[in-house]
């Protein structure tokens, strides 16, 4: 089987869930979902071996040829890694729901299917090779994390989070979109492999930075950087097995997934280096800074994610520097994007496992409250000593993983200074300067989260439950990730070697043509280098700030919450609620005359528009045919039915008069030998005239009081002008031969190739055999929607009735 199906098998898995759900109640569903990730990443690991030697891997199959739209799977280091992230921490998040979600409890099959579903998204991001194919997937995930985070609807704030996390991402989504289209214009292609050969040539097109700005926008607004980062707090309302997903592994890294696959495209651009290495890092800063401010567990790791998402990305913009330098063996700027990578790969490890010490501890003394916990480690020492394992690691502390890549971290921001382009010389120094503040941060709140957690006084009075130990089951996955940890300090070369010299292969082509190119040797001692000394800053001044924390933490309190990013989201979204409310209450005044005035007034503005201002308007009164008695006679008829109708006071004779316009003008297309309109015309007027007596039927009487209506002059000047436009356009369609009669085509083709012999039946029914299923289908939704509201109505009042 082609491995690009394998995409789509969580998907496909997800089908049967409610099934499972339904019939094995007693066997909690995770089990079977379990072994989905399970075998996706046994056969992906299968793959290493292709992309350690530098070679990859290309499956695919045709959507819509038509378009030139397939679903290709590229499989190269960088899609492998991620794809390996993707099921890897997938298994390990399920296995943890498993003891986290209440079988009994908790709506199951609705969870699991939303997580399986997410997971098809995420490995169609990752492995797409067309945007467009990717921009779909790219949704998925805001639909599908919608579902996730939102899961527990009954909740105001899940709902609210749920919103504002898709209507951000969505919004960028939508940009990157316009950001594939233009890249489609410039290189005639929506293939990425194709893409990046044309880099050279992209660069000098007018829509480049256009592009540029429009995909960055896209991958800002999921990686949650700086102003964007607002919905990723709010997504903590979600369960915490999610929020450890979307975290460690999934829909926070398919942003830096977009800047690493597009830099061959893109960073040749200086614009590129600079908006995503500043961002990132001013991101970094902020997010280290505020979140020492939460007072919620999940609250500060969600602030903790927006700042290491933000280191990545820095390093992910420094690593474009590579390719504007010309001895590439020697620079270090080659160096970021290598961190930038290792970086990824410890954050997902170590945030995984704090994610889900953050809902052990809830689950297990009821309460994120930082405030209320304290004291747990002897209660919780299993629990404990993964948590410090991981804030350590997120603090750049050795023995573990995330000090090897905060020092190289420090190494690459420290290169951009000796960077001579693109005003690196003069404004460089700011990154190795914001960088060290933003590690200094760093290492109070992971001291913060651990600490004011686990140690200090324990106050079993302010906790909704006695504090234990979680169940073993539920230890499984965060002690599994936190032995990763201290793992990959120990045998880095070899993390670097399988993973991510690979992944760097991908994302600089243009430097490298095989992993072993790559001459990085990772060493926990670097020697007495500018890094270390900074180090040794960052814990000096760190651990002096974490101690005197309680005293100047109040000064947050400082920062006046109307003032945040947040309030004004707030702000945008209340005053287009009530805007929107506003307005329509201007124009939705419950009278149909009232809209049939817009609508009328609508289509006078753009057809008299159009035809005047695209001087269509022609009167040609040559080939006319002759008019001759019977043409008068009916012209009478057609005018007496027509005043007949305005004036007549009866429903009856307002509908026979009405037919009587209909037979007229079915009589005119007789004379003009259109046989088929004539006949289609009569069958319509006879049902509508039979219809609408026996609608009539049913009505109540016309009311003998009479009243006349007020002359109203917009009306009048509406109506006049509805007159006027169907004249001209009529006139001018009868002169206008600017555009070849549609006509021609269906006298040719409906016999030969149709099959049929009237015109109209086969209009009808061929050529726009859709549009008229559709309709029907609308018609019978919409009868069907009435008739539901006509029975509710009838209970309500028989309900009102028993009542009394």
């Amino acid at each position: 089987m082609s491995f690009v199906f394998l995409i789509f098998v969580p998907l496909l898995a997800a089908l049967f869930i409610p099934l499972l759900f339904k019939k094995f109640g007693r066997i909690h569903t995770g089990w079977f979902v379990l072994v989905v990730p399970v075998i996706l990443f046994t056969y992906y690991v299968s793959l290493l071996p292709t992309t350690i030697s530098g070679g990859n891997l290309v499956s695919e199959f045709q959507w819509i040829p038509s378009l030139d739209i397939a679903f290709v799977a590229y499989i190269d280091g960088l899609s492998l890694l991620f794809t390996l992230l993707i099921t890897g921490i997938g298994a390990l998040v399920v296995l943890y729901s498993i003891f986290y979600l209440d079988k009994h409890r908790e709506q199951l099959h609705n969870f699991y299917v939303y997580l399986l579903m997410f997971m098809t998204a995420m490995l169609g991001i990752v492995q797409s090779d067309h945007l467009i194919t990717l921009y779909l997937f790219w949704e998925l995930t805001s639909i599908s994390s919608f579902l996730l985070i939102g899961y527990w609807y009954t909740r105001d704030r899940s709902r609210f989070g749920a919103l504002k996390s898709m209507m951000i991402t969505v919004f960028g989504g939508l940009m990157m979109l316009g950001g594939f289209v233009l890249l489609s214009i410039m290189g005639d292609t929506y293939s990425i492999r194709e893409l990046i050969p044309q880099a050279a040539e992209l660069v000098t097109h007018d829509f480049f930075i256009w592009a540029l700005v429009l995909v960055l926008l896209g991958a800002f607004t999921k990686s949650a950087q700086f102003p964007f980062y607002i919905w990723l707090p709010d997504a903590m309302e979600a369960p915490t097995p999610v929020s450890a997903y979307l975290h460690s592994a999934t829909m926070v890294k398919a942003g830096l997934y977009l800047v690493a696959r597009l830099t061959p495209v893109f960073a040749i651009s200086g614009t590129w280096m600079w908006l995503v290495a500043g961002v990132g890092l001013f991101t970094m800063f902020w997010g280290s800074f505020f979140a020492l401010k939460q007072k919620d567990l999940k609250g500060i790791l969600a602030f903790s994610t927006v700042s290491q998402l933000g280191l990545i990305m820095s390093l992910l913009g420094a690593s474009a520097a590579g390719y504007h330098v010309d001895n590439i063996a020697e620079t270090t700027f080659k160096y970021a994007g290598f961190a930038a990578i290792f970086h990824l790969i410890n954050h997902a490890v170590f945030k995984g496992s704090l994610f889900m010490i953050a809902g052990i501890v809830d689950h297990e003394t009821g309460t994120r409250d930082i405030r209320k916990l304290g004291g747990l480690m002897s209660l919780m020492p299993i629990s404990f000593t993964v948590a410090m394992i991981g804030a350590f690691s997120m603090a750049g502390l050795p023995p573990f993983g995330g000090f090897l890549s905060k020092e190289m971290f420090l190494t690459a921001m420290l290169s951009l200074t000796e960077f001579d382009l693109f005003s690196m010389d003069v404004w460089g120094i700011l990154f190795p300067v914001v960088a060290w503040l933003g590690s200094v941060f760093t290492f109070i709140y992971s001291f913060y989260f651990v600490f004011h957690t686990f140690a200090g006084e324990h106050k079993p009075e302010q906790l909704p439950k006695p504090a234990h130990e979680a169940p073993i089951g539920m230890l499984i996955s965060p002690v599994f990730l936190s032995l990763l940890v201290v793992v990959i300090f120990f045998i880095p070369n070899l993390v670097g070697d399988w993973f991510v010299k690979p992944a760097v292969l991908a994302m600089q082509p243009f430097l490298y043509t095989s992993p072993d190119e790559i001459n990085i040797h990772v060493e926990a001692w670097h020697g007495p280098t500018p890094e270390l000394f900074m180090t040794l800053g960052i814990v000096a001044i760190g651990f002096l700030m974490f101690w005197t924390l309680r005293k100047w933490q109040k000064s947050y309190d400082l920062f006046p919450d109307t003032l945040t990013l947040n309030a004004l989201y707030d702000s945008v979204m209340f005053m287009s609620d009530t805007g929107a409310n506003r307005f329509s209450r201007l124009y939705m005044t419950g009278f149909i005359r009232s809209y049939l005035v817009y609508m009328f007034s609508f289509v006078i503005f753009i057809v008299l528009g159009t035809l005047f201002l695209t001087d269509a308007f022609a009167i040609d009164f040559t080939n006319l045919a002759p008019v001759g008695f019977y043409e008068v006679v009916i012209l009478i008829a057609l005018v007496g039915s027509t005043l007949t109708i305005l004036f007549s006071k009866s429903r009856l004779t307002g509908i026979i008069a009405l037919g009587a316009v209909g037979y007229s003008v079915a009589l005119f297309f007789v004379i003009f030998r259109a046989p088929d309109l004539a006949l289609t015309q009569l069958v319509i007027e006879t049902i509508s005239v039979a219809l609408f007596l026996l609608a009539f039927y049913h009505l109540p009487q016309i009311s003998r009081k009479e009243e006349r209506m007020r002359f109203r002059f917009g009306n009048a000047l509406v109506a006049i002008g509805v007159g006027v436009t169907v004249t001209l356009v009529a006139l001018s369609s009868l002169s206008q031969k600017a555009l070849p009669s549609i006509s021609e085509f269906y006298k040719e083709t409906v016999y030969k190739e149709a099959g049929g012999g009237n015109i109209v039946n086969v209009i009808l029914v061929d050529y726009r055999g859709f549009d008229t299923l559709f309709e029907i289908a609308v018609l019978g939704i919409a009868g069907i929607g009435i008739i539901t509201m006509i029975k509710l109505r009838l209970t309500k009042k028989e309900d009102q009735h028993e009542n009394k």
